[in-house]
């Protein structure tokens, strides 16, 4: 399988090798690095950003594992399977959760240090849908923010892994038989290595992150534009589950106006006793669901979304005032910080809060390993589907599949190259560009697809909606073809590679969304109220074909 989609790009002025590339700088990018370098092999890790600049470090619930007395790695499977709604692999929550307590204990090793009670053991708490307190923390509600400084300091000090900062990936290379033999991307700035290049290696690792910046409001930073499911359709790989888009309940609202990344109020918070209310502080969860405003989150962040409606408010509240200015200050200091230094005071007054597009559950299609179906290409952590979360994420489940999945693949890589499997791939980067060129929209399409998926495909979803959507996208793709064709294309650059990332994901999710005429877990359809476990519990496929169209198609059930 050759690759036969590329983004319109300069010809690589440099060209480097190793043995694994790895694009991504969170808890899974970095931890299959330092995995195969003790094995032995070479890596480079690329990041879009600076290397500590990725979703990790912004996680602020912690990470679930079966931890605590009493509880076992069955119960935590049975919330997962519960939060998934019908469509998670139970091989695969099975091998989370029973794979899960011994990874949280090597990265402990690695350096990271969760907060502990006076006795030395781990603080454990719960948030939504969680049965058990099983949610190891550090830093109170910085968890994202410790573990990216183990992993990153633990980086550092290995002289023999290579790392290439503030660089966009842009597209697979393969050899001769379809299999991944390095990738293309552009360094920006100056330095020994800047403008596009290209890395040769034996097997590429996508860990990019989530794709939150193709809507509005999201607690994704601005490098999450979609850039490793995007390689990945282009390069002919399967991706599933996109539509499944998870929407965190409770962002703190700054203004019908506020674009971008908001501040994320963290589950945790709920799961310490705070209660959403609405303007008149009556709490709306109470006989929604047996665990109020600790349910799922699909629940919580339809219920809020449902009250907005109701009472034609544009946000509800979180109350935690009953905390007190201590609990604040100790256990959530950075959810403090965040609302004071945008005016408002959580010790006094309630958190004005509503759902922003959070995490995606879906992905580049993986196997137990974190293989594609394109030979030597793997992914993990967020940009992957490995069939966890299903229909939807259960909280703090994210860093946890991050970290065993991305062991996994290293032990992979590691079996393959101590069984002389691994070799080195031979290609030609200037043939291997040699496909269809895909036309680069303008940079202000960014802002004009988020505007067309918020409306569109957020929380809410019909057919109409979608249609509306999906019109929209196809105007911006045909604009981008007119350009080209008038040789007038947007030049190509940073900011019209996100775009053109942002619209092939944004135009797949809207594809798979139009599709499930069902409601299921973050799936919400407005016309298609109930869940439809005879027609749709099963995945959707989809792929770009040849012609440049995206095709999703059902799993045989």
């Amino acid at each position: 399988m050759s690759v036969t989609h590329r983004l319109a790009a300069p010809a690589p002025g440099w060209t480097t090798t190793t043995d694994v590339v790895v694009v991504g700088s969170g808890v899974a990018g970095l931890t299959v690095a330092l995995n195969v370098r003790k094995a032995g092999l070479r890596a480079v890790v690329v990041t879009k950003a600076m290397l500590d600049d990725g979703s990790t470090r912004w996680a602020q619930g912690g990470i679930a594992a079966a931890l605590g007395e009493g509880d076992t790695p069955e119960q935590h499977l049975d919330d997962t399977l519960v939060a998934g709604a019908g469509l998670c692999d139970e091989d695969a929550v099975r091998t989370l959760v029973t794979e899960g307590p011994d990874a949280v204990r090597r990265l402990i090793a690695t350096g990271a240090a969760f907060d502990r009670d006076e006795a030395g053991e781990i603080l454990l708490t719960r948030e939504g849908g969680h049965h058990r307190r099983r949610i190891a923390h550090a830093g109170g509600d910085a968890t994202g923010a410790e573990i990216s400084r183990a992993l990153v300091t633990a980086v550092r000090s290995d002289p023999g892994l290579e790392l290439i900062e503030h660089a966009l990936v842009l597209d697979l290379l393969t050899d001769a038989d379809g299999h991944a033999a390095g990738l293309t991307l552009h360094v920006m700035g100056e330095g020994q290595r800047d403008g596009v290049g290209a890395i040769r290696a034996r097997a590429v690792v996508l860990a990019t992150g989530g794709m939150g910046q193709v809507f509005s409001a999201t607690t994704n930073p601005a490098v999450s534009t979609g850039d490793g499911v995007a390689l990945a359709l282009r390069a002919g790989a399967e991706v599933t589950d996109l539509e499944f888009v998870q929407f965190h309940p409770t962002v703190l609202w700054l203004g019908p106006e506020a674009q971008g990344q908001q501040p994320l109020v963290s589950e945790a918070v709920r799961g310490e006793g705070a209660h959403l209310v609405d303007a008149a502080g009556t709490r709306f969860m109470l006989g929604q669901h047996e665990l109020a405003e600790l349910a799922p989150r699909d629940i919580v962040a339809k219920a809020i979304t449902r009250q907005m409606q109701l009472q034609g408010a544009e946000h509800m509240y979180l109350d935690g005032r009953h905390f007190g200015a201590a609990m604040w200050e100790q256990r959530f200091p950075t959810i403090l910080a965040s609302c004071r230094s945008h005016g408002i005071d959580p010790v006094t007054e309630p958190i004005p809060v509503a759902p922003a597009a959070h995490y995606a559950s879906g992905g580049i299609r993986t196997d137990l390993s974190g293989r594609t179906n394109v030979p030597g290409l793997y992914a993990c952590g967020e940009v992957a589907c490995t069939g966890v979360h299903g229909a939807n994420r259960l909280a703090s489940n994210s860093l946890l599949e991050g970290l065993v999945f991305a062991e996994r693949i290293a032990a992979d890589l590691t079996g393959l190259h101590r069984a002389g499997r691994l070799p080195e791939r031979s290609v030609d980067v200037a043939a291997a560009r040699a496909a269809h060129t895909v036309p680069l929209p303008a940079p202000e399409a960014r802002a004009e697809i988020q505007r067309l998926m918020s409306r569109g495909a957020g929380v809410l979803r019909s057919a109409a909606s979608m249609a509306d959507a999906a019109a929209g996208l196809a105007v911006l793709a045909e604009q981008a073809c007119a350009h080209a064709a008038e040789e007038k294309p947007a030049d190509p650059r940073v900011e019209t590679w996100e775009a053109a990332n942002l619209l092939l994901v944004a135009t797949a999710l809207v594809e798979a969304a139009a599709q499930r005429a069902e409601t299921r877990g973050c799936h919400w359809r407005e016309d298609f109220p109930e869940r439809d476990d005879a027609a749709w519990r099963r995945h959707l496929i989809t792929t770009l074909t040849a012609s440049g169209d995206l095709v999703s198609t059902p799993e045989e059930q």
